[in-house]
């Protein structure tokens, strides 16, 4: 079993001149469900490399123990630093696809062409995509086989306009993510905040928050 994981490239949060990039514990957690279970993992990115990592992710207050455990990860810590470039991968040689959050999504793979027809050709092929927190921002441009956007008429989560309002960011991100689900026709279910949830319709998971990574990459495998 092969699974990709697609990262942001993007470390620029708005305007406010701080850094963003991937959340730690969406990609640590995901990676090591999958890597315990025996899949063969992929790691890419717009610009291939070293994805940025958004420093809030690094402070103590969000260590879990997969943040802990990839922390002390030589061999873990070599694969993330050299991801491959997202135009050179194809849908051809994996069996599903998965999407770390943090806000830089929201900048780059949401309009990224590449990502766009990476998770269309995966959905074609009748392969499943998930992503958690903030990278349901991918989806935004997505569209099915008839044309309509991908999530329209699909029940979706991700994270919400209260958490980002908690967060501060409303006025800084390029869109609010639970907007622009509803939008496109899908039908936005919310969880607790900052409460694990996931929401599967069909080939498509996606996760609400930082505490849903886990639990999303769970579903992902159970559905392979």
């Amino acid at each position: 079993m092969k699974i990709l994981m697609v990262l942001t490239s993007h470390d620029q949060l708005g305007n406010t001149g701080e850094k963003t990039g991937f959340w730690l514990e969406e990609f640590a957690a995901p990676y090591y469900v999958f890597r315990d279970a025996g899949v063969e993992l992929v790691l890419a990115s717009p610009k291939g490399g070293q994805p940025p990592l958004d420093p809030k992710s690094s402070a103590a207050a969000s260590q879990t123990a997969a943040t802990t455990r990839f922390n002390a990860d030589a061999a873990a810590m070599a694969q993330l630093a050299a991801t491959q470039v997202l135009s050179q991968v194809s849908a051809d040689d994996f069996d599903a696809l998965f999407y770390p959050g943090g806000h830089g999504p929201l900048w780059d793979l949401a309009e990224d062409k590449d990502s766009i027809a990476l998770i269309e050709s995966f959905i074609a092929q009748g392969k499943p995509i998930a992503a958690v927190c903030h990278a349901p921002a991918v989806l935004r441009h997505v569209k099915a086989a008839n044309g309509d956007y991908l999530v329209a008429g699909k029940r979706v989560t991700g994270f919400s306009n209260a958490e980002e309002g908690a967060v501060g960011l409303t006025q800084v991100v390029p869109f609010l993510l639970e907007d622009m689900l509803k939008a496109n026709g899908g039908n936005y279910i919310a969880g607790a905040m900052w409460q694990s949830h996931v929401v599967q319709d069909g080939l498509l998971i996606t996760g609400q928050n930082p505490a849903s990574s886990e639990a999303c990459a769970q579903v992902l495998l159970e559905q392979l």
